[in-house]
């Protein structure tokens, strides 16, 4: 009868301690980064005793948290581990109750000096659920809250992986060399899930976009046409149904576990001398929405978790680069160790935060050599620059200057001294946050593309969003849905097809013409990728000119937005060329003699390779 009853109990315990989870699945031999924290997961686990039996493998430390399905393993694999299946023994009072498995995978070569993005690059981002469907059997997948349902602008639309893959051709033509999405991983919501930005599994691709897998193969498919992919990432927040969040591994999880207040979105208090602790926090630990609660990246637990994620996901699929969400939104020390992990692992590794400010000071703070003033160090290379967005639509949309119309780029640019690297700036017309650039410049086509040359030429590293090579535009200002809207020819029946330019209007097809031709001109432009900048002050009939240029090659652009024909004369421009002299219109390819003079066309831009 004891017996039996020792047996009933046994049976009992490993019923109700399944181990539903252990994140990450797996790790790398050689890494720089080689004792990692195993978050494990299931039902009132823990009471079980872990350990492994593996030649250069071990369990350095077990941590119990308030709740009982959670275990926390840190596990080190020092040099002499060898790739392999690594079993992870639980037993309770000496009695093995469950093995599991942790692989221990060989890194590809050169996976430490991995290349990543820089000033060579155009990159493109996408919103993978509006840009193409190519595999309708996943749009409805069985587990997931949300249907697809085209006809809601804030509803899921069907776009996929597959669809992805199949335009690569398309994307490669157009001169691109960098593809950034907006989140592919599990967005298991109720409702507003297709953006991305709400997580329920860090660790997995949504199925509606596709597989684990099948995101390896658009790497490898990318590759193959020397396009890298760029991987964003959300360290600020989750979305509600993540397992972790229904059952939360510690009282102090989240930030305002409890009242789930928001945050104030105030970005100065982090460098405000003045400011409240009160305020301070609320900025940083405050939900961002509702749906979203906010991860405390102040537990260690959290810190590892979201750590390993980023490195797991660029050593798992091969990755070029990270885009970073909301930056500043999450504790400060995190940020700092986060970025800081990612280049010992990957010196070479670029990473671009956003910080959705015009004011040039609260970005700047957290760029890499940044000396601050409170003595704060962050690690992050790359920041966006929506100042120079905002600047741009300005001098293009102002038509009256008692000094220039070019008065706001200008000044903006004038103001890359505060920044540690300003040549490492990602710039871009607009994106998945914004009004489209097109209507954001009253639908001018002429402005248009002299705001596509601005962004080739211009320092930093440009990205474009999809759809801006066909004008897209957003009746709506700030209508989301409009400013995601579906990439043409994306789904069977479109009236409209961007690749076979089936339904495009004349400017249309123009505007795609002009946008491949700039950008492939400059994938061989060695002043753009690496050169120094020198601008004049656009008061000469309203012109703006630049320069980029090394010691052996020179790129002059003009930019003219007036309704006239403008005459420059060349001695003004001595510092940089002689009065006098050879070049190449970049964009028709035809030689020019410039003597004294230069005449340029009413609303034009001209990109002159200097001989």
């Amino acid at each position: 009868m004891k017996k039996i009853l020792l047996l009933l109990t046994l049976f009992s315990f490993s019923t109700h301690s399944q181990i539903k989870r252990i994140e990450p699945s797996n790790w790398w031999i050689g890494m720089h980064l080689n004792e990692i924290t195993l978050l494990v997961y299931g039902d009132a686990i823990n009471s079980l005793e872990p350990s492994i039996q593996y030649k250069g493998v071990s369990i350095t430390k077990v941590d119990q948290v308030e709740n009982p399905n959670y275990l926390f393993i840190t596990v080190n694999i020092n040099q002499s581990a060898e790739p392999g299946k690594v079993k992870i023994n639980f037993k309770k009072n000496d009695k093995l109750i469950s093995t599991k498995e942790f692989s221990l995978l060989s890194r590809e070569k050169e996976s430490e000096n991995r290349a990543s993005f820089t000033q060579k690059d155009a990159i493109l981002l996408i919103v993978p659920d509006r840009f193409a469907n190519d595999n309708p059997k996943n749009d409805n997948a069985i587990g997931y809250l949300e249907k697809a349902n085209r006809t809601n602008e804030s509803g899921r639309h069907g776009g996929d992986i597959q669809g992805i893959i199949n335009r690569l051709d398309y994307i490669q033509s157009m001169g691109y060399t960098q593809i950034w999405n907006t989140p592919l991983i599990e967005n298991n919501m109720p409702k507003y899930s297709y953006h991305g930005y709400a997580a329920t599994d860090f660790y997995k691709i949504d199925s509606r976009f596709g597989t684990n897998d099948d995101f390896k193969k658009l790497v490898t498919e990318a590759k193959k046409r020397k396009i890298g992919l760029i991987w964003d990432v959300v360290l600020n927040h989750c979305g509600l149904e993540y397992y972790f969040v229904k059952d939360l591994p510690t009282n102090d999880w989240l930030n305002f576990q409890e009242t789930k207040t928001k945050t104030n979105h105030i970005k100065s208090t982090q460098l405000d001398k003045y400011a409240t602790m009160v305020d301070k926090n609320k900025y940083t630990d405050g939900w961002f929405d509702d749906s979203m609660p906010d991860l405390n990246q102040k537990n260690p637990f959290v810190a590892s978790f979201l750590i390993q994620n980023s490195i797991w996901w660029i050593e798992y699929a091969g990755l070029s680069g990270i885009r970073e969400d909301t930056f500043s939104y999450s504790d400060k020390d995190f940020l700092a160790k986060w970025t800081k992990a990612i280049l010992e692992e990957y010196p070479n590794f670029n990473i671009v935060g956003e910080e959705m400010t015009t004011v040039t000071e609260l970005a700047a703070y957290w760029q890499k050599d940044k000396v601050n003033a409170d003595g704060y160090k962050c690690y992050l290379p790359t920041l966006m620059d929506f100042s120079l967005t905002e600047n741009l639509v300005k001098s293009l949309t102002t038509t009256n200057n008692w000094w220039s119309t070019w008065k706001e780029v200008y000044q903006g640019i004038g103001q890359d001294y505060i920044y540690p690297n300003p040549n490492n700036l990602l710039i871009f017309p607009d994106n998945h946050d914004l009004d489209r650039f097109y209507s954001r410049i009253n639908k001018d086509f002429e402005h248009w593309k002299i705001g596509m040359v601005f962004y080739a030429t211009m320092r930093g590293i440009p990205q474009f969003y999809y759809g801006t090579e066909l004008l897209y535009s957003n009746e709506v200002s700030g209508n989301d849905g409009q400013r995601r809207a579906d990439f043409y020819g994306g789904w069977q029946n479109d009236s409209k097809d961007a690749i076979t330019k089936k339904g495009l209007t004349e400017n249309e097809q123009k505007a795609q013409q002009f946008f491949s031709t700039l950008l492939n001109w400059r994938k061989s432009s060695n002043a753009i990728h690496t050169g120094k900048f020198k601008h004049y002050a656009p008061n000469q009939n309203d012109v703006y000119v630049y320069f980029r240029y090394t010691d052996k090659e020179k790129v002059m652009v003009i930019l003219n937005k007036n309704k006239e024909k403008v005459s420059l004369d060349m001695k003004h421009f001595e510092e940089m060329i002689p009065s006098s002299f050879n070049a190449i219109d970049a964009i028709t390819n035809t030689k020019l003699f410039v003597n004294n003079t230069l005449d340029v066309e009413a609303k034009s831009t001209l990109i002159l390779e200097i001989k």
